[in-house]
């Protein structure tokens, strides 16, 4: 997951591949909350591991609920109704999926509890459900404003013989939650009674098809008059299997019929037949030009009609996948009109406010009303614009401007607080980088002489911008290690073979640890023979092949830092920014000997200071791709810079060459 202030999407050109997506939030926090509930324990396959679930968990796991990971299994062990007797302040996030769910739940059996969220969720209203749990005779009170959280719970008075009202128009997830609460005490028959037009059916279809999972049939009567039979209780199934995420299929449908590459996206984890109502959403991309073919859990999408269609589309029945239709928007012809959206006004920001707002960065013409969004794209290429995403700690809005990248104009996207997909999806744009092919990665290439202090600010400068990072005085290392344990001697007459095994390897750089095929060996290759050994394959033409090769690789979605010699020079003489570190020997031979005295090295000063300056000497005068600045190369001299002012100072360069 990316951790950075922002992530800086190059323009995409198309992209093709497998997505395997996470398992869905909507069916995982309902299964945990029922898991919990009932009696015995049950096996629960490929849960969503995201935010919300983590804050479900937490909180089942506060009220005495076993839990026990397993690999992908998570093994629960349930509470049969019963709840401790001590108070309980429950964190719950922004996760209206527990917030809801737990709320009905705990009211209904009673206690004492506290149940509060980030700010947001302290905004987002739940006053219909406490209207309906009072109904019931349930002790529920507000802390703060009526009708939002934090609530504060107590021992009910339970009158179950009237029907329970209940309104469907703002949160279909106020319905949910009264059904999976009160099969806890159905003594006698209930009955719920929904005011209103009931939106999001498809959210309360999953909820009852889960529940007959759990041994409660619910009657369902024109989705008006839902009636819990008398002595209906929650039995574990033993197994539950987590469908993959729909609405997070959504993202990688929309992709598929965006990109040219004709071979298109295979997404697997979710195919048509799904329980999830917004697997839908195949229809409303099939409207604007997509082709969807589905399996029984895997989708095959490419692009057809192109550009996309306008739609206009009740979108009642996908209200969270609906956000992509407003991004797919922009390569449509014409003006497409989402409606019946009302609910994104009480999402975890609001939706159409913030989708407006952002989609007018990127040159779209918007119109927004109480429950609808009406899109028309920019007029033509020049009128696109490249855009800073504010996402509102809004994962959606996160990842569904990701799209906005495949902009005809060729101009990059900058999402701001990537991380926020973590509420649904962790590894969103690791999963879109896969796939997704760029005209050009960004490179910045860091060069300078010895203990100039390229690798250090290499490393944090690429985790500033969530950047992939090569320290490519590591290769010559690594490569003559990883022939050494192949059993191969480093000399000429095994040049081929060293050079095979140095253009198989797999690499990753993590900070100051150092990756070959998924063992560290950062300490392995920077012993004293292991430099003498990086001497004798760097003297291998076929090697230096290899390794040049293999350090272009390291060029992947969303950019490279590289640091070395001659990566401005040599190896990206193309990157958009070069720096080359002019530290003096002097200073850096003082630097070089307070690293020693860290680690209790003895070293003297005038030792190092000459080591060097010989070192510097033998650099500039190779014939070899000398030590040298690119032409277009800034010069930073770093000898008076923290790194933190060297990394500051790279990336106001950066910036300036961005169009944000």
């Amino acid at each position: 997951m990316f951790r950075t202030a922002f992530l800086d999407i190059p323009p995409l050109l198309s992209a093709a591949g497998d997505v395997t997506l996470p398992g869905s939030k909507s069916i995982s926090n309902r299964v945990l909350l029922l898991c919990a509930l009932c009696e015995g324990q049950t096996t629960v396959h490929d849960v969503l591991d995201s935010d919300d679930t983590r804050v479900m968990l937490d909180a089942l796991r506060a009220l005495g609920c076993g839990l026990r990971q397993d690999g992908t299994q998570l093994h629960i062990s349930g509470l049969g109704g019963k709840l401790p007797e001590r108070e309980l302040d429950l964190f719950l996030g922004n996760a209206g999926t527990a917030m809801r769910p737990l709320t009905a739940a705990l009211a209904v059996l009673g206690g004492a509890f506290t149940l509060r969220g980030v700010p947001r969720m302290h905004e987002r209203p739940i006053g219909d459900l406490v209207d309906a749990l009072r109904q019931l005779g349930c002790d529920v009170g507000y802390l703060g404003n009526d009708g939002f959280p934090p609530l504060r719970i107590g021992r009910p008075a339970l009158q179950l013989g009237a029907p329970i009202r209940v309104r469907g128009d703002v949160s279909s997830q106020f319905l949910t939650a009264l059904l999976l609460a009160l099969p806890l005490v159905a003594r006698q028959t209930i009955v719920i009674e929904v005011v209103g037009e009931l939106i999001s059916k498809p959210y309360i279809d999953i909820t009852l098809k889960l529940l007959a999972q759990f041994g409660v049939v619910v009657h369902n009567d024109n989705w008006q008059r839902f009636t819990i039979a008398a002595g209906s209780a929650l039995r574990s199934p033993g197994a539950v299997h987590i469908e993959a995420d729909a609405s997070s299929a959504s993202y990688f449908i929309a992709l598929g019929a965006l990109s040219a590459d004709p071979h298109g996206i295979r997404i697997h984890g979710v195919g048509a037949a799904s329980i999830q109502g917004d697997i839908r959403f195949i229809e409303a991309a099939q409207a604007m030009g997509a082709q969807v073919d589905s399996a029984a859990n895997s989708l095959h999408v490419r692009r057809g009609s192109w550009p996309l269609r306008a739609i206009d589309l009740d979108c009642n029945h996908i209200p969270d996948a609906a956000m992509t239709l407003a991004v797919m928007a922009l390569f449509a012809q014409g003006t497409t009109r989402l409606r019946k959206i009302a609910s994104w006004r009480v999402k975890e920001t609001d939706r159409i406010a913030a989708m407006a707002c952002e989609l007018r960065k990127l040159g779209a013409q918007v119109s927004e009303g109480a429950d609808f969004l009406e899109v028309t794209p920019p007029a033509n290429d020049a009128a696109w614009r490249a855009a800073s995403i504010h996402t509102y700690d809004d994962h959606r809005v996160a990842m569904c401007f990701s799209l906005a990248a495949l902009n005809p104009a060729r101009l990059p996207v900058r999402i701001e607080d990537p991380q926020c997909v973590a509420k649904t999806f962790p590894d969103y744009f690791e999963a879109l980088f896969a796939v997704a092919q760029a005209s050009a990665v960004p490179v910045i290439c860091i060069d300078g002489p010895t203990a100039s202090g390229k690798g250090t600010l290499a490393s944090a400068l690429a985790a500033r911008l969530g950047y992939q990072v090569l320290d490519s005085g590591a290769l010559y290392r690594i490569s003559a290690y990883a022939a050494v344990q192949a059993g191969l001697a480093l000399e000429p007459a095994n040049e081929a073979q060293i050079a095979q095994r140095t253009a198989d390897l797999d690499i990753r750089f993590e900070g100051q640890t150092v990756w070959l095929d998924g063992v560290d060996v950062g300490q392995a290759i920077r012993t004293e023979e292991a430099g003498a050994n990086a001497s004798k394959v760097a003297a291998l033409p076929q090697v230096r092949a290899a390794l040049l090769a293999l350090q272009h690789r390291f060029a992947r979605l969303p950019g490279l830092v590289a640091d070395g010699r001659d990566m401005g020079t040599v190896i990206f003489p193309q990157a958009q920014l070069k720096v080359f570190l002019t530290a003096d020997a002097a200073c850096r031979a003082e630097r070089r000997l307070s690293q020693l005295a860290a680690r209790g090295v003895p070293a003297i000063l005038a030792d190092l200071l000459a080591d060097l300056q010989a070192r510097d000497a033998r650099d500039t005068s190779r014939t070899t791709a000398p030590l040298q600045a690119a032409e277009d190369a800034q010069l930073l001299d770093n000898g008076a810079l923290t790194v933190e002012q060297s990394v500051d100072t790279v990336l106001t360069w950066w910036q300036s060459k961005q169009p944000f």
